[in-house]
């Protein structure tokens, strides 16, 4: 699709106003803005258990101590299993900071970095998904797709919760975006300028959820295979220079683990306790997202005669174990991840859930999903019709790079923990085929409603 709308029109009161398309962008940017700051003050300026966001008590609490110059610890024995006064590294170190220096200049008012990170994201999420869907389709898609994120409902209630999803989603998407620029310039210039900003993109993703890590080797691939099959010179200086940059943020990180715990650390101390307990024997064949009460806590699960460990030697020891149990039993592994399947693609309302979770769930991934399917759809449709290999030509263009991130990044959380909050980077990067999908029904209907009214005439 290459249509290039740069007039809107809207039609109130039996008036016609026409926009460009900066400003109808403009106008979504700050609703988006609006609606998220409503969240943060509904969020208000302390922080408590919330549907799907504890983590916020976690990260509050954690910056406290850093301004109070206790360093990254918990004042009380802490999850998952970490000791007061002990080093932590289960958490972002990045958010955590991010809190701690608001903290440091306003005290410790919640309510501020909710604020302040709900402006940052709603403004971004907007116009990146908006470069996205231009890109890839069309500005009105673009737009559209610009929409959807600003109203999405799971979006908006992350915005305001102290946690990492709202810059981590952002980061994600900006990673995309950039990383489709890259695999179509032909510019040596521009291929540094897109490298540097490539590997601040992944630093700061991988800073706040290390389990981007796993992508990035399947994104570098798919830059490469672009531009080779595009017949365009391999992008050997920006790779370096965006590794490069990533190592810069990862190796400080990771030498300060080596100084606090004596050990390796790369960056969090979580995949380890995630993969224990995720694919534990307690669970048989079929996973359930959050322990019920009857089968114990996620503490007793770990034995016994390891409970003394800190928690990095800890994380690599439940890592050891929980490989163990896969080795032990692939078959029974196998049927608990697909057993994941339901819990993290749920769209449909729950008698366990509040009405805040479930209004969140439907009213968002519930309402999109059909239009998420259907937009990818069309998208692979016409992408394999264009000249050339149809297989070649899918997996090189963004339509692939956006499928591929989703069946990797979904892939990882079926094979370790599925939950909900855990898909919404992949919402995110579906939302453009949303977009595509209203866009192309709109063309429909409106050809439809012109040719009905042409034979009336």
């Amino acid at each position: 699709m290459n249509t290039q709308v740069s007039q809107y029109s809207i039609r109130v009161f039996d008036k016609n106003y026409t926009f460009s398309w900066q400003i109808v962008l403009l106008l979504i940017g700050i609703i988006a803005i609006l609606v998220r700051l409503l969240s943060a003050f509904y969020q208000g300026n302390t922080v408590t258990i919330l549907p799907g966001i504890y983590d916020q008590v976690s990260y509050d609490s954690l910056a406290r101590r850093v301004v109070d110059g206790y360093g990254f610890s918990f004042a009380e024995n802490h999850w998952p299993m970490t000791q007061a006064g002990e080093p932590t590294a289960h958490w972002s170190f990045l958010y955590t900071l991010y809190l701690a220096v608001l903290y440091f200049l306003f005290g410790p008012q919640p309510l501020i970095p909710r604020l302040v990170q709900s402006v940052i994201v709603g403004g971004l999420q907007t116009y990146i998904i908006y470069l996205i869907g231009e890109k890839m389709f069309s500005k009105s898609v673009g737009l559209i797709a610009a929409g959807i994120i600003a109203f999405y409902i799971y979006f908006i209630y992350y915005s305001g919760a102290l946690m990492t999803e709202p810059f981590y989603i952002t980061a994600i998407l900006y990673s995309l975006l950039v990383a489709i620029q890259l695999s179509e310039n032909k510019s040596k210039h521009t291929d540094i300028k897109l490298g540097i900003f490539l590997g601040i993109a992944l630093g700061i993703t991988v800073l706040l959820r290390q389990v981007f890590l796993l992508f990035i080797p399947f994104l570098f691939l798919w830059i490469w295979m672009a531009r080779f099959k595009r017949g365009f010179r391999l992008p050997l200086v920006s790779t370096v220079l965006a590794l490069a940059l990533l190592l810069l943020c990862i190796v400080p990180v990771t030498l300060y683990n080596q100084s606090r715990f004596g050990r390796f650390v790369l960056l969090n101390t979580n995949s380890g306790f995630a993969f224990f307990w995720g694919n534990h024997p307690i669970y048989g064949t079929h996973f359930l997202p959050i322990l019920p009460e009857e089968l114990g806590t996620y503490q007793d699960l770990v034995p016994v005669e390891i409970r003394h460990l800190d928690e990095a030697a800890l994380d690599q020891e439940l890592l050891r174990r929980g490989l163990q149990f896969v080795i032990d039993d692939p078959k029974r592994y196998i049927l608990l991840s697909l057993s994941r399947i339901p819990a993290y693609f749920t769209f449909w309302p729950s008698s366990g859930s509040g009405i805040v979770s479930n209004l969140s769930r439907v009213g968002s991934f519930g309402i999109m999903l059909p239009f998420m399917l259907y937009g990818l759809f069309l998208a692979i449709k016409r992408t394999v019709s264009e000249k050339g290999n149809p297989i070649i030509n899918l997996i090189i263009s963004p339509t692939g790079l956006l499928l591929l991130f989703t069946i990797i990044y979904s892939s990882i959380h079926l094979l370790t923990w599925a939950l909900i909050r855990y898909r919404l980077p992949v919402d995110a990067a579906l939302i453009p085929f949303a977009g595509l999908a209203i866009y192309d029904l709109y063309s429909r209907i409106n050809k439809r409603f012109a040719l009905t009214k042409q034979k009336q005439v």
